[in-house]
């Protein structure tokens, strides 16, 4: 009974190719307005896709990317300078941004739940959420051996990055409530599609849109 429950889990989420992915981050990304704070802003990859008046701000830890995003930034007529800091401690006032956004962010920071508690404090109540990530496979599958087998050199090697965290379940258990969350399988080789979580959601208390 268990192997035909991961056997249906895995027919039923929609398998996609890259092109797919990218049109559909663009789309949860071009949905926050307002005062945005974007964590793990990278070297500005989202810029292209948020809705042009935002009032965004950016958070990037690691210099060499960070510079680069206050090149893009300022490319994007962004006024903000990107803040340097990591999630789990946002330097920026309680309630004082309406979104915040965050892709390949949540499976490397140090302490997912520290960061999301900030995010919480940060966002107005009600305030919106977008995250975008690669999540743990089902249970008992290739491609959960593969990513807890992957996460000790990944996260070494690749900015910390975890393959293997349950990234919908950290959301639920910080407090915040899915509006549209898309569990979604991403053509890869050779190991197979790789699981993602696309998560539009809000903070609690507010006025639910």
């Amino acid at each position: 009974m268990r192997a035909l429950a991961r056997y249906r889990a895995m027919v039923t989420t929609p398998l996609i190719d890259d092109d797919a992915l990218d049109d559909l981050e663009r789309e949860f990304v071009g949905r926050v307005r307002g005062r945005v704070l974007e964590i793990g802003a990278g070297d500005g990859a989202n810029f292209g896709a948020f809705d042009p008046d935002v009032q965004w701000q950016g958070l990037e830890p690691d210099a060499k990317r960070r510079a680069e995003l206050a090149t893009r930034a300022r490319e994007w007529k962004h006024e903000a300078v990107p803040l340097d800091a990591h999630a789990e401690r946002i330097p920026l006032p309680d309630a004082s941004v309406d979104a915040v956004v965050g892709t390949y962010v949540l499976c490397s920071v140090g302490d997912p739940a520290a960061a999301l508690a900030e995010v919480l404090r940060v966002l107005v109540p009600g305030g919106r959420v977008v995250f975008v990530d690669h999540v743990l496979a089902p249970p008992r599958t290739l491609k959960r051996a593969v990513q807890r087998v992957a996460t000790p050199i990944s996260k070494r090697v690749c900015h910390g990055c975890h393959w293997d965290r349950d990234t919908e379940r950290t959301l639920a258990e910080a407090g915040f409530i899915g509006r549209d969350i898309r569990r979604l399988r991403v053509r890869s080789m050779p190991f197979g599609p790789v699981p993602m979580l696309l998560f539009d959601g809000r903070a609690p208390g507010g006025v639910e849109a």
